[in-house]
């Protein structure tokens, strides 16, 4: 879980990756599901970024520990 905790931006951008390959490579995969995955990971990259503007600020003020 710490693993997670310090590098959501890197897991996150891995699985949008691994995302991206597997709607290329399987059309079979109907474009609404493909459509849904899509929401849902603008969703999760939105808590991507409010963790790493925690850590800046957290960084900002003192307060960040590595």
């Amino acid at each position: 879980m710490e693993f997670a905790q310090k590098h959501v931006a890197r897991i996150y951008t891995v699985a949008v990756a691994l995302l991206a390959l597997v709607a290329h490579f399987v059309p079979s995969i109907p474009s609404a599901l493909i459509l849904g995955v899509v929401a849902a990971v603008l969703g999760t990259g939105e808590a991507v970024q409010r963790v790493e503007d925690r850590k800046t600020l957290a960084a900002y003020t003192g307060q960040y520990q590595p």
